[in-house]
């Protein structure tokens, strides 16, 4: 299995700088990494250090909080493709989603899916830390109906990352068809591993070197 290929090397801190963002991108072509996950800022520039090699760039929508509206996420989503992301990382309506609401929260997704459609996969970030089992399942279940193609655990700036149980709950609900992306507390080759057992498809992680080194990386996301 290429492990590389299954992972977002991921650098989504407030205060990253331009060389910070040129040394994951470095990284990323060296391991052939599946993307670079960065804030919209640096999409143009991650897309330009990554021309003409196989390493995606990815970029997060709404983020961190899934509060704007589904008119700004669409619009942040439909920018960030103009700028080169044919990935799009998208946080759900937690409240809404809290509130039962399951209207909205499908219908903020499916912007989304529409901005991007046929340019970018999407990706929907449910902040598990936040939700119950139920909550969970529901959104899982909305994203599939909205068309998107993985739901992803978390943002890393919530209260918690990624688990196993969560990770193997969200494969339960979306089946085969759709992508699940474990991030959040990834940082090492066996954390890795766990999250694929449970069926996580793709992960997100700042530790991408480290998973691939066999070391540990003390970084949260």
């Amino acid at each position: 299995m290429n492990i590389a290929g299954m992972i977002d090397h991921t650098l989504l801190k407030a205060d990253a700088t331009q060389a910070e963002i040129k040394k994951i991108t470095d990284e990323a072509k060296k391991y052939e990494f599946a993307s670079v996950c960065v804030n919209p800022t640096w999409v143009s520039y991650c897309a330009e250090q990554l021309a003409g090699t196989n390493v995606k760039v990815c970029t997060v929508i709404g983020f961190p909080l899934g509060a704007t509206t589904s008119a700004v996420k669409a619009f942040e989503a439909k920018d960030a493709i103009a700028n080169g992301a044919t990935e799009v990382d998208m946080v759900i309506n937690i409240g809404a989603l809290k509130d039962r609401n399951d209207e909205l929260v499908q219908k903020d997704i499916q912007t989304v899916v529409d901005a991007a459609k046929g340019k970018a996969l999407v990706k929907v970030i449910i902040e598990t830390s936040l939700l119950t089992e139920e909550e969970k399942v529901r959104a899982s279940k909305l994203s599939v109906q909205a068309g998107a193609d993985f739901v992803k655990t978390s943002t890393g700036f919530s209260t918690g990352g990624a688990t196993p149980e969560d990770v193997a709950l969200m494969r339960q609900t979306v089946g085969e068809s759709v992508g699940v992306k474990a991030s959040g507390g990834v940082r090492s080759k066996e954390d890795m591993d766990r999250m694929i057992e449970a069926g996580a498809t793709r992960i997100g992680a700042s530790s991408g070197v480290k998973i691939m080194e066999g070391g540990q990386s003390s970084s949260s996301y």
